[in-house]
């Protein structure tokens, strides 16, 4: 188990969900992987990967250069094999005859990496869509190119299945639905305990598979939705409504 530094200026005592491998080089990616999920990238240094690894700061340059180079390669070994896992799901969609049931396909082959158990790289795990969803939140640009260079091509070849199976909804309009999935993807790997609060306890918010349904099912309908420009009715306005109010 390793920690984070109390120097740092983060509760020390919080322990990665780890065990320690035979290979240093494993031992430092396993604790990066922890410390960016948990802490962000900007926020953690060389160092603390290295105490939290039970190594020396030169033992993570000497395998990785640098803190970027580190973060690729967190990248690179678990995008690779979810990359590949969600084509193969999407082969398989795409073979089904009936729209729907192949619009459903392509979502579930989507989301469903995302949730494998994060000991299983050919899923990615929860504790990467996490770290996935801070680096995206961070805004740091090493970071969006890694993302860019990581998930476009995949990216590209879910829009385009899911295109074909909506041809009447312009590409543009699938590029922001599936842009608010990957959002929602995020929030429900990163915050399952919101939907238990929310829910009164009526909902496990840590049930993978129902959250699995739920998106697929809340996809489908977003994405099947009609297009902005076949001018849909204004909302009605309700008696006393505050249009400055909004849903937090």
């Amino acid at each position: 188990m390793v920690r984070k530094p109390a120097k740092s200026g983060i509760k020390s005592g919080v322990k990665v969900a780890s065990t320690r491998k035979p290979n240093m080089r494993e031992a430092i990616l396993a604790a990066a992987e922890e410390l960016f999920s948990t802490y962000g990238f900007n926020a953690v240094s060389v160092r603390d990967i290295a105490q939290a690894a039970g190594a020396n700061p030169g033992s993570v340059t000497y395998h990785f250069k640098t803190k970027d180079g580190l973060l690729l390669e967190i990248y690179r070994r678990h995008c690779g094999p979810m990359n590949r896992r969600r084509s193969e799901l999407l082969a398989a969609a795409r073979r089904v005859r009936d729209l729907q049931d192949r619009l459903e396909a392509i979502v579930r082959a989507y989301v469903l990496p995302a949730f494998t158990s994060g000991s299983d790289l050919a899923g990615g795990g929860t504790r990467f869509t996490r770290l996935r969803a801070i680096m995206s939140a961070e805004g740091n640009e090493v970071v969006r190119k890694i993302i860019a260079q990581t998930f476009d091509d995949t990216s590209h070849a879910f829009i385009d299945a899911i295109h074909e199976s909506l041809p009447h909804i312009p590409r543009t309009d699938l590029v922001w639905r599936g842009h608010f999935l990957l959002g929602a993807l995020y929030y429900t790997l990163v915050t399952p305990e919101r939907v238990s609060r929310l829910s009164r306890g009526s909902a496990d918010g840590t049930d993978a598979g129902h959250a699995i349904e739920e998106l697929v099912r809340a996809t489908v309908a977003a994405l099947q939705a009609a297009p902005l420009d076949q001018g849909a009715p204004a909302p009605r306005k309700m008696a006393g409504a505050n249009p400055g109010r909004a849903l937090t």
